[in-house]
């Protein structure tokens, strides 16, 4: 309709301006200009009735169509809420049911709870009948055996002790006889096998170095005049140098090793040279300083070449040369690693472990030992933290650290690096004891003993490797022997460390005497 409207007024607008044209026209045509203005109205209009028709007819339908439209979306409407209301009644019938269904179990469970309750209160009774029925018997008991019950009790006790400790006597010592002749026979194999595939130099060295001279003459110029020479040498290498009446002999005294050889081989280059005063002591120090570094670093590659083991890093080969010049009771350091090493290998190739692992660690297990005098602590730990410092593995650094029971050992092979060191230390002429040690070693094993009950003497023998425990036979029993020799042992192992192994024997002597008049 709105459409309709400005097409009529334009109709009438161009008739309007046509019947002006032509009235402005000459005279003649005026009417046939009239006629046309009149055919063009008529025109119009009839246009304008046929167009406003169609758009009537148009907004008819579009009405229609819509309310069809919306008449079909009402029945969807109400057909979800049809089916929306259903599911809400099925599912309030799912709720009712349930609901009956646990009226139901709660009934049941309060009659159960009922018959519960008066069965519980039958049993009490029932208790209370048996305990005094109890009670009446332990009074008559005691009544008759003429004994408390605590008295009873201790008695019994005292019979089932005895029984548990000759029972206990006899399962320690089958134990010990079935693990023995499996365990010792396999140790025995692997330990032997290792030590025959072993063979190394017993070691001599001691904290003093002796430095022969062709003639005691020479012991005036090494001194110097006032003393300045032996002053000179003492501040440059930080080592006493003693000169005595040994003829031919000087003495260099110093708890670093690697400063005593650099000192050795200074004064040995000046007792050649012939030429002794200061400028020439400092200039062959600083030679021998040189040489002792490439000596250390030759030692470290060979220890690491004979042990197999390439991979080691550089600052560790110079730690690890540096024990060639390490004592320990006697026994060179770099050896005893190098032994270990080997022992170590061997072991581990017997019992199907990893033998470059186990090389590696006994070759690093001593490391420690080349900076103990630089850094307080126990070497096995030092050890370890050049292990740490140098990225070597954890289980090569807990052997190390462990090896002296610093930390608990966490693999196969803190083990198998105990065991070798203490196979390597402790066979014949490896070290040499201080008598000062030994006799603590041997006082703390009977002192050990001694705290025992019914022990009447301790005797240490073969230099500590076996203790002899008398008792006293009304104290100490048959039984009672077996489980103090394993007692002793036990604690022997917790408290004391030792090379090799200490023999526990416990023996109990019953005499008879008497007199014939």
């Amino acid at each position: 309709m709105e459409m309709i409207i400005p097409a009529i007024v334009g109709l009438v607008v161009g008739a309007a301006v046509i019947y002006f044209v032509l009235t402005s026209s000459s005279s003649g045509k005026v009417k046939s200009a009239q006629e046309d203005a009149d055919r063009l109205i008529r025109d119009a209009e009839a246009q304008a009735d046929s167009i406003k028709k169609e758009a009537q007819a148009q907004s008819k339908e579009s009405l229609i169509s819509a309310k069809e439209e919306i008449i079909k979306q009402k029945q969807i409407a109400e057909q979800e809420e049809r089916e929306r209301n259903q599911e809400i009644r099925e599912r309030e019938n799912r709720v009712l049911q349930r609901e009956e269904s646990l009226d139901k179990r709660n009934s049941s469970l309060e009659k159960r709870e009922s018959q519960i309750s008066s069965q519980q209160s039958s049993l009490d009774k029932k208790h209370n009948k048996v305990d005094q029925i109890i009670k009446d018997q332990l009074a008559e008991l005691e009544r008759v055996a003429a004994m408390s019950s605590d008295e009873a009790r201790e008695k019994l006790l005292n019979d089932l002790k005895d029984e548990v400790t000759a029972d206990a006597a006899v399962i320690i010592r089958d134990t010990e006889r079935k693990t023995k002749q499996e365990a010792d026979k396999i140790a025995r194999e692997i330990i032997t096998l290792a030590i025959q595939r072993i063979s190394s130099d017993q070691a001599n060295e001691v904290t003093v170095t002796s430095v022969h001279i062709p003639s005691d003459d020479l012991k005036g110029r090494i001194i110097g005049r006032e003393g300045r020479n032996i002053r000179t040498f003492e501040q440059m290498t930080g080592v006493n140098l003693i000169i005595d009446d040994t003829p031919e002999t000087v003495v260099l005294s110093s708890f670093d090793p690697v400063r005593r050889e650099i000192a050795r081989v200074a004064l040995e280059n000046l007792i050649a040279d012939g030429r002794i005063h200061p400028a020439r002591i400092e200039e062959m120090f600083n030679k021998a300083t040189e040489t002792v570094n490439e000596r250390i670093q030759e030692a470290g590659d060979q220890a690491s070449y004979d042990a197999g083991i390439h991979d080691l890093h550089p600052e560790v080969i110079k730690i690890l040369g540096r024990l060639r010049y390490r004592t320990s009771y006697g026994q060179n350091v770099l050896k005893h690693s190098l032994e270990v090493s080997y022992l170590c290998a061997i072991m581990a190739e017997e019992l199907g472990l990893d033998p470059k692992i186990a090389k590696r660690a006994g070759l690093l297990h001593d490391i420690g030992k080349a900076l103990d005098h630089e850094i307080e602590g126990s070497h096995a730990v030092i050890g370890a933290d050049v292990c740490r410092r140098y990225k070597e593995s954890a289980i090569v650094t807990n052997a190390v650290e462990a090896h002296h029971n610093d930390v608990e050992p966490q693999s196969e092979y803190a083990f198998l690096v105990m065991s070798a060191d203490a196979i390597s230390a402790a066979r014949p002429g490896a070290r040499r004891e201080s008598a000062e040690n030994y006799i603590k070693r041997l006082e703390k094993l009977e002192e050990i003993s001694n705290a025992y009950r019914g022990v009447e003497r301790t005797y240490a023998m073969q230099a500590g490797r076996e203790i002899r425990v008398m008792v006293r036979p009304e104290d100490i029993s048959d039984a009672d022997s077996v489980v103090l020799a394993h007692n002793i042992a036990n604690q022997i192992e917790d408290e004391m460390e030792y090379p090799g192994q200490v023999k526990v024997t416990v023996i109990r002597e019953s005499r008879a005497t008497d007199y014939a008049k």
